[in-house]
């Protein structure tokens, strides 16, 4: 099934391994295909943003979801996940469901 995007003028959106930039104007697109990592500019985490560790580990999991190849970026985000889960283990059941969507 596609998936219909309108874009707000000069919004970007990661398409697989491409950064899209609007115009000047409202544009919509039909992205058609299986397995593309899409991310609208909202909601892209930067490492400048990632200043907290819930947004660190959505940030290794970002990089995971656009990555060629994700397990490039595994040690990171349980490095990440073990830290968090060590100083407030009350927010495994997060983490779990977590790593389901990632699975």
């Amino acid at each position: 099934m596609a998936l219909k995007v309108e874009l707000k003028p000069h919004e970007r959106i990661i398409i697989g391994a491409c950064v899209v930039t609007n115009t000047d104007q409202r544009a919509r697109l039909l992205i058609d295909g299986d397995r593309i990592p899409i991310l609208r500019e909202k909601d892209i985490m930067t490492a400048e943003r990632a200043d907290t560790p819930a947004k660190r580990i959505y940030l290794a999991g970002q990089l995971m979801y656009t990555a060629r190849e994700p397990r490039h970026h595994h040690e990171i985000y349980f490095k990440l996940i073990q830290e968090i889960v060590g100083a407030a283990p009350s927010v495994w059941p997060y983490v779990e469901a977590i790593n389901n969507q990632i699975l």
